[in-house]
C-alpha cells in the first residue's frame, strides 16, 4: 500500500509544517527580520514540531542582529516560547546548536554544557535552566505576572556560568539582559529580585522555625510585595522539580506553602502574631509533660519522647534513629518543670514504615546509658559507607544567625552526609550543655544542611564570641569523627 504524503500546513509568515517538521518557504525573507528565529521557535514549540536543519543554518547565517532594546514583538515572542512547556527544551536546544540562542542572549554562552557542582542536580546548567522554564510554564496560571515568571525561571541560575557567587553574579547579568530585552524599570527590578531571592523560600522553609515571628518578618521584609512572593513561590517549585527527585517532596512543598501563607498574611497588613506560635507544645504534649511519666511513642512518621531533662537526650534519640535507618527531617524540643519533650519527624531511607516498638526499646536503653550508640553507629557506618560521588562534598561549615530569632541563636551546620551525623552534631551541643529548642534537617544530594535553635544552659541566646567559637570547634570536631 502506497503511503500518502503528509499534508503541508501553512501557519503564516512563510512558516510551513510538514508532519512534525517546521520549515520556511523558499521565498520567505530572512535577512530583514531579526525576530524570525524567535517566531519559528515559538511556533514550533507551540505545535510540538522540530526545526528543520537547513532552515536553522539559513537563519544562523542571514538573520540580522536584534535591535537594542528589543522591540516589543521580540520580547513577547520570547515570552511565548518560554511558556510552551516541555517542548521548549528541544526547540531552544536546536537554536543553540547553530548559535542562535547565544545570538539572542550572549550571557548564555558560559552556561552551555556546564556541569553542576552538586550531585543532586540531574542536568547541566543550561539544561536545568530550560527545564525550570518549562516547569514554570506549567505554574504560570497561579501568578500575577506569568511573563516574568517564565523569563525569570530561565535566567535564575545564569550566574553559574561565571566565577564567584552565582546569585550575586546573576543579579548583574539579569539586569543587563532584561534591560536589553526592553522591559520597563519595574519589571527589570522584579526579574532581578527573582534572581536575588530564588533560594529565599526553600532556605527559610527548611532551615528556619516557621513559628518564630522573626522568620516571617525577615522573609516579608526581603520580599516586600505579594506579586514577588507569588513569583518566588512558583519559581521555588519549578526550580526544585527541575533539579531532581530529591529536591522536591511533599514535606518541602508543605513547608514552602505554609511559609508563603504566613508571609502573605503579613504582606497584606496582617499581624505576624496571628500566624506564629501555634505548633509546640500542643495541649496534648503539654499534658504529657505535666503528667510526669516517661513517654516514647511513635505514630506514622512522628516520634514523641518525654523524659527527665538532662544533657544529651536529643542526641541519644537521634543516634538510635540513625541506627534504625531513619532520617530526621524536622525536630523540636521543649523543656518545662524539669521535663524534656522532643518530637522528631522521620523518613525511612529504605522506604519502610518505622518499627516503633523496636526503636522505642533501644531509646529506653540509650537514655538509661545501656546502649553503646557511638560504637554501634561505627559498625553501621562501615557496613553502609556511601560510595563517593563525582560532586565535591560540602566542606564542614558552621554559621551563626543571632538576628532572625529573638528567642534563640540559630546555628546552621553544613557538612557531608553520613551515618549518625545528626547524632554527632547534637553530641557536640550536649558536651557544652546547650538546649536544642528546634531543628530543621535536610539532605541535599550528598550533603547535610541542619539548622538548630539553641539556648545556653541558663536558657538565653548565645552572644558571647568566645562561647560561639567553642561551639563551632566542638561541632567541627565531632563532624570529623570517623567511627
Amino acid at each position: 500500500m502506497r503511503r500518502s504524503r503528509p499534508r503541508v500546513r501553512d501557519i503564516g509568515s512563510g512558516m510551513l509544517i510538514d508532519d512534525d517538521r517546521l520549515f520556511l518557504a523558499d521565498d520567505a525573507p530572512v535577512a530583514g527580520d531579526p525576530t524570525l528565529p524567535l517566531r519559528v521557535a515559538a511556533a514550533a514549540a507551540a505545535d510540538g514540531a522540530y526545526l528543520d536543519r537547513a532552515m536553522l543554518d539559513r537563519l544562523a547565517s542571514d538573520t540580522p542582529p536584534m535591535p537594542e532594546p528589543w522591540p516589543d514583538v521580540a520580547r513577547h515572542l520570547f515570552e511565548d516560547l518560554m511558556s510552551t512547556g516541555s517542548d521548549l527544551v528541544q526547540v531552544v536546544g536546536d537554536l543553540d546548536q547553530v548559535g542562535l540562542f547565544v545570538h539572542l542572549i550572549p550571557e548564555w554562552g558560559p552556561c552551555r554544557h556546564r556541569p553542576q557542582r552538586n550531585a543532586y542536580h540531574r542536568f547541566t546548567v543550561d539544561r536545568h535552566l530550560l527545564e525550570t522554564a518549562a516547569e514554570a510554564g506549567r505554574l504560570a496560571h497561579a501568578v500575577d505576572r506569568p511573563d516574568l515568571l517564565v523569563v525569570g525561571a530561565l535566567l535564575h541560575d545564569i550566574g553559574k556560568g561565571y566565577p564567584g557567587d552565582h546569585t550575586e553574579v546573576g543579579i548583574e547579568l539579569v539586569r543587563t539582559i532584561a534591560t536589553r530585552m526592553g522591559y520597563a524599570g519595574g519589571d527589570v527590578d522584579l526579574l532581578v529580585a527573582m534572581v536575588e531571592h530564588h533560594l529565599l523560600l526553600p532556605d527559610a522553609a527548611t532551615r528556619r522555625d516557621l513559628d518564630d515571628a522573626g522568620t516571617i518578618r525577615a522573609v516579608a521584609d526581603s520580599v516586600g510585595s505579594r506579586v514577588l512572593l507569588g513569583l518566588l513561590d512558583a519559581l521555588t517549585e519549578a526550580d526544585s522539580v527541575a533539579t531532581g527527585p530529591s529536591a522536591w517532596s511533599s514535606w518541602k512543598a508543605d513547608l514552602v506553602r505554609d511559609l508563603v501563607a504566613r508571609v502573605g498574611h503579613v504582606l497584606t497588613g496582617g499581624d505576624v502574631g496571628d500566624v506564629v506560635g501555634g505548633s509546640a507544645p500542643t495541649p496534648e504534649q503539654r499534658a504529657l509533660l505535666v503528667a510526669g511519666a516517661d513517654v516514647i511513642s511513635g505514630e506514622g512518621s512522628t516520634l514523641t519522647v518525654v523524659t527527665v531533662d538532662r544533657p544529651g537526650v536529643f542526641s541519644k534519640v537521634a543516634g538510635v534513629l540513625a541506627l534504625n535507618g531513619l532520617d530526621v527531617v524536622e525536630a523540636s524540643a521543649h523543656t518545662e518543670g524539669g521535663r524534656a519533650l522532643s518530637v522528631f519527624r522521620v523518613t525511612d531511607v529504605f522506604g519502610q514504615a518505622p518499627a516503633w516498638s523496636d526503636v522505642g526499646g533501644q531509646i529506653e536503653r540509650a537514655l538509661a546509658g545501656r546502649l553503646a550508640i557511638a560504637a554501634r553507629l561505627g559498625e553501621r557506618s562501615r557496613t553502609y559507607r556511601q560510595a563517593p560521588t563525582s560532586a565535591r562534598p560540602a566542606r564542614p561549615r558552621v554559621t551563626v544567625d543571632n538576628e532572625t530569632s529573638a528567642m534563640a541563636t540559630v546555628l546552621e551546620v553544613s557538612c557531608p552526609d553520613g551515618v549518625g551525623v545528626l547524632y554527632r552534631i547534637t553530641r557536640a551541643f550536649a558536651d557544652l550543655d546547650l538546649d536544642i529548642v528546634s531543628a530543621r534537617v535536610q539532605t541535599i544530594g550528598s550533603d547535610l544542611v541542619d539548622a538548630f535553635y539553641l539556648l545556653d544552659g541558663s536558657g538565653r541566646k548565645i552572644t558571647d564570641a568566645e562561647h560561639l567559637a567553642e561551639i563551632e570547634l566542638s561541632v567541627l570536631r565531632w563532624v570529623a569523627v570517623d567511627f
